[in-house]
């Protein structure tokens, strides 16, 4: 009988087990769903809530700052991009948005900085960088007139 218990027990432990490792992935692809029906608000918490099972999955982090860059926070948007790099140093998307957070700082030094990271991680936004470098030079003040 008792090994009859402990089997029962470890079956309902393992069942318990799994269903947390699979529902971090459920939290955020269930956001990215909401997000794009446009309904941010409940797609944040599925996203805040799948950071809460993996702190590391960089992407719903990558999803939190396009909520708030929506809402027009850009504190949170930029606090969260930089997590994002943190934890995927090569994410474009993140990098992308700096720039552009960046440009609206006219934080020109910081520009060159992601764009030169920029390019050596792009693979699929590569053309992007082009535009930002040049909405740059047509903001950035002429250094060499005398």
């Amino acid at each position: 009988m008792l090994k009859i218990l402990k089997i029962f027990f470890l079956t309902i432990f393992l069942i318990n087990f799994s269903n947390i490792c699979f529902s971090e992935e459920d939290f955020y692809s269930e956001g990215v769903k909401l997000f794009e029906k446009k309904k941010y608000e409940k797609a944040k918490f599925l996203f805040e809530r799948s950071i809460v099972f993996d702190p590391k999955h960089s992407n719903s982090y990558l999803y939190l700052a396009k909520i708030y860059k929506h809402n027009k926070d850009q504190r949170n948007e930029e606090k969260n991009l930089d997590t994002t790099l943190l934890i995927d140093p090569t994410n474009e998307e993140a990098i992308l948005m700096l720039m552009e957070i960046g440009l609206e700082k006219t934080n020109y030094s910081k520009v060159k900085n992601l764009s030169e990271r920029f390019t050596k991680v792009c693979v699929n936004l590569c053309n992007e960088n082009k535009k930002i470098l040049n909405e740059l030079e047509n903001l950035e003040p002429n250094n060499n007139e005398s």
